[in-house]
């Protein structure tokens, strides 16, 4: 995918061209009525730099935005600056070392892009447009993330502007306390991220999808099987379930099986992905198509094509759980007769962490997730369906053990992204390099925890 930007520029509250350098930094077309004093569209280390020394000069906040897929608009803040990543996009790959330099306003499709030719492979964000910044930063759950680890936990040093306009490189060795601190803080993290160094893997040989479409009078039944299929299911297959109002083919509502699955033959994929065809709810299924060899471009583009359109008001809410699916499923039921028009859906995810990740601000995940988006088009009713990932999750509370910061809505629901002792640790870090609270917290957080 090309894409083009203009030279950046400054924009200050009531100047032309303010109001679309500030929504149009957003995935999503909902105003969410913030507004900064001024816009500064960075084109290099150096802009970035200036404008990080003038908001100190100016006593302001900074905000700051990659690929604005924040379904919060977190880079929208009242007040302030608004930093604007999105024309750092360089991608330098060493092949031979088995590493690249990313800018964070690039796009993950891009970097894939970059690799293909190279026979490398980078956990990237599912949708082709997520910018690298804001998808590093929160956790990164990527491609094949289940068996290569987290975007975050393949990040092997950062270039950061500090609060008094200094660049820094962080790693494990140098400023490792920086380092530890943006593998997981996603929006909350006091620094600006102009460069990524990434640690690449082998590209898999195959890389292809299973899918299995039933249609929704069927939930129950479906998620059962699905919850005790899950553990057992290999790491290299990403096996999850779409509500979606519009199922594929069968265009009414329906639970899509999606079961992308990276592998070194089409013969291992397909034992992989067996499961789902051999499974005893298998003569439910609407239809079952056969693994189908795919690029990881077309899967990106087609997944924003038909679920993550652009033009369209979008909301989320997320949650993760350890339990068993019985007491929630009247939920999940309610959730399915109450979800908007298309392109509304919500996602179940068998994920399995691993019992422990390297040492990092990230630090919540569990066995299944699930998360909400409200897609709102012209013409369909804000008031209505606005809130309805909102109510949802905070009726699954109970049942909740944390969210991810990729789809969070702290703003209107706070609730807990990192253990409790990393979040104490994130304010130790932050109150060091950041002590004039420069950069713009998280939209909302629980309350510290008093020991």
């Amino acid at each position: 995918m090309h894409r083009t930007l203009k030279t950046g520029q400054v924009f200050r509250r009531g100047e032309a061209g303010y109001e679309q350098a500030v929504l149009g930094t957003s995935f999503t077309t909902r105003d969410p009525g913030r507004r900064p004093d001024v816009v500064v569209q960075a084109n290099d280390v150096n802009e970035v730099i200036a404008a990080v020394r003038q908001a100190s000069q100016d006593g302001m906040h900074i905000g700051m935005c990659s690929g604005g897929h924040s379904w919060a608009q977190n880079h929208i803040r009242e007040g302030g600056m608004m930093l604007d990543l999105s024309r750092l996009r360089s991608i330098e790959v060493r092949a031979t070392s088995m590493t690249a330099i990313v800018g964070p306003g690039c796009f993950g499709g891009e970097l894939n892009a970059a690799l293909v030719g190279h026979k490398l492979f980078f956990p990237v964000a599912h949708a082709y447009t997520v910018g690298m910044g804001g998808f590093l930063l929160q956790g990164g759950f990527g491609w094949n993330s289940p068996q290569l680890g987290l975007g975050c936990q393949n990040v092997i040093g950062i270039d950061v502007v500090l609060a008094d306009g200094t660049l820094v490189h962080a790693s494990d060795t140098e400023h490792p306390d920086l380092y530890w601190s943006a593998r997981g803080a996603g929006p909350g993290f006091f620094g600006v991220v102009v460069r990524f160094h990434l640690k690449l893997h082998a590209r898999p040989r195959f890389i292809g999808l299973k899918a299995q479409v039933f249609r929704m009078k069927h939930l129950e039944q479906v998620l059962t099987w699905a919850d005790r299929a899950g553990p057992d299911v290999a790491a290299n297959v990403e096996f999850q379930l779409v509500g979606n109002p519009k199922a594929l083919l069968i265009n009414s509502p329906g639970l899509e099986i999606i079961a992308p699955v990276f592998a070194d033959s089409w013969k291992e994929a397909r034992e992989h992905v067996d499961f789902i065809s051999h499974s005893p709810i298998r003569s439910l299924a609407s239809f079952t198509l056969p693994l189908v060899p795919m690029s990881l471009e077309f899967m990106m583009k087609t997944g924003e094509k038909t679920l993550f359109l652009s033009n369209t008001r979008w909301s989320a809410d997320n949650m993760w759980m350890d339990g068993p699916i019985d007491p929630v499923l009247p939920r999940l039921r309610q959730i399915a007769d109450t979800q908007p028009p298309h392109p509304s859906h919500w996602l179940w995810l068998n994920w399995n962490g691993p019992k422990q990740r390297p040492d990092m601000a990230f630090s919540v995940e569990n066995r299944t997730y699930l998360a909400l988006y409200s897609g709102l088009g012209q013409g369909v009713d804000e008031a209505r369906h606005a809130n309805w990932p909102t109510e949802h999750m905070r009726a699954l509370e109970p049942f909740s053990r944390g969210i991810q910061l990729a789809d969070e809505n702290l703003a209107r629901r706070p609730a807990r992204f990192v253990s409790d002792a990393n979040l104490a640790r994130l304010d130790q870090v932050r109150a060091k390099y950041d002590p004039h609270q420069r950069f713009h917290p998280w939209m909302g957080r629980l309350p510290t925890p008093s020991h």
